[in-house]
């Protein structure tokens, strides 16, 4: 994600005028070497972990819906995790 993507992002958090709020963090992540542990290690523990391997498992969607306190605890999350090579954040 690019700076501005994060901006809007934030900028959309924002809008919700109650926190802690229930987000779901979506990620695809390639079926490599450890990168789904680090992406599951990344994501808060108090969550709701999922996943959803494409029909040739090159690809892995990990879903993890968890309640945040912040938009800034949004960003933080998912700016570590999109960090990690071949990591798409949805």
């Amino acid at each position: 994600m690019s700076m501005q993507e994060y901006t809007k992002l934030k900028e959309l958090l924002a809008q919700n005028k109650k926190w802690p709020m229930l987000y779901m963090f979506k990620f695809i992540v390639p079926n490599e070497g450890d990168k789904v542990k680090q992406v599951v290690d990344l994501l808060p523990k108090h969550g709701n972990v999922s996943y959803n391997h494409t029909k040739n498992l090159k690809y892995v969607s990990v879903t993890c819906k968890v309640s945040m306190k912040s938009a800034n605890a949004i960003i933080e999350v998912t700016s570590k995790i999109a960090a990690i090579k071949g990591v798409m954040s949805l």
